[in-house]
């Protein structure tokens, strides 16, 4: 039996509330909770605007078609995500091509991803792995240097920053999931930011067909569009817990600290990393072991859930098999990763039980 999972929503009275007020409403699809909860993203970022969508793998390809990516185009990404990253690019019939991620962040490596430009290459997706933003000034500099559009795969980054810079305002275009085990939840939903008022129209239209606004009802349609819009139900959800965001990311630092503080660099336990400047929201607090599977058994003896974030390549997926390319770090580090406990719902006993489990499996060797 699990005592301590490795995630758990937070909600409560006040999210129960918001669903009842907008069900008693009449108002129930993409309406006026729903713009209301873009406008306070898009404010929580300091974006100038916010779309909000179904999911993140939506805010992904919306994000993909926005830009006009298609056939013939390559997207450069890592390896060393979700699989949605990469299935986003195949969904608008584009080419994935994989660089190599940093071996101390886990993030896309500038370059690597340099060295896999072609004249066909058209964006980059670099993903804020597990919280932690990445380079995102070097990659701005290689975008301006060719050209590209850069689109930030924000799922794991809410509040997430560089100095006084959020995360959701860092490349042309950021993509947020709001799944269930995200730092704040909808149930299902995601939106994409960008400071570009030309993007967010069209942004803004694909996602409701194609028509020229985000008006239910108008048989107008100027653009190919799909059905990718948020509820008002999930609206007000995400309302309520964009509200509660800060003191989540504060909790799950205090945990992650803790964490650091009680497992001690060792030579076969190595700790995340934070760079100078960046905010890590904490997402998933991620170690690198040389025999996992031991740790994880170990653990969940002692009740204690572990997460693998991931256990294999996207390009070792069969659809994706015919994309794989030489990434030796992130070939490397996909079969040491483990993360542990680390979200909001956690007291600070349960934290200090999970490192002397970790102690306790350590010794043990």
């Amino acid at each position: 039996m699990v005592k301590i999972s490795i995630a758990r929503p937070l909600l409560g009275p006040e999210e129960i509330e918001s669903v009842t007020r907008v069900i008693e409403s009449g108002m129930i699809a993409c309406g006026p909770e729903t713009k209301k909860f873009e406008d306070e993203f898009a404010s929580f970022v300091g974006s100038k605007f916010a779309c909000a969508v179904s999911n993140g793998t939506a805010a992904l390809e919306l994000a993909l078609f926005s830009s006009g990516i298609g056939p013939g185009d390559e997207v450069i990404t890592t390896p060393f995500t979700f699989v949605a990253t990469a299935n986003a690019i195949l969904s608008c019939g584009a080419t994935p091509v994989f660089a190599d991620i940093n071996e101390s962040t886990f993030n896309l490596d500038p370059e690597s991803t340099r060295s896999r430009i072609t004249e066909r290459t058209k964006a980059i997706i670099p993903v804020h792995l597990y919280g932690l933003p990445a380079d995102m000034d070097s990659f701005s500099r290689i975008s301006d240097e060719h050209d590209l559009t850069i689109i930030g795969d924000a799922a794991q980054a809410h509040g997430a920053a560089i100095g006084d810079r959020k995360v959701g305002t860092l490349s042309d275009m950021e993509c947020f999931s709001f799944y269930p085990t995200k730092n704040m939840t909808t149930g299902e939903g995601g939106m994409v930011t960008t400071n570009d008022e030309e993007l967010y129209i069209k942004l803004n239209s694909i996602r409701n067909h194609g028509r020229p606004d985000s008006q239910l009802g108008v048989y107008e349609y100027v653009r190919f569009g799909l059905n990718l819009r948020l509820t008002d139900i999930g609206s007000a959800i995400g309302r309520v817990q964009l509200r509660k965001l800060n003191g989540f990311n504060a909790i799950r630092s205090r945990n992650a600290n803790r964490l650091s503080e009680r497992l001690p660099p060792a030579e076969d336990v190595i700790l995340p990393n934070l760079p100078d400047g960046f905010t890590h929201v904490w997402h998933q607090y991620t170690i690198r072991v040389e025999d996992r599977s031991s740790l994880a058994e170990h653990l969940r003896a002692l009740g204690i859930g572990t997460g693998l974030y991931y256990p294999r390549l996207v390009f070792d997926y069969p659809h994706l098999g015919s994309y794989g390319s030489e990434c030796p770090v992130a070939s490397r580090i996909v079969g040491q990763v483990i993360s542990l406990p680390v979200h909001a719902g956690l007291t600070l006993e349960e934290v200090d039980e999970v490192a002397d489990a970790v102690k306790s499996w350590a010794s043990g060797r």
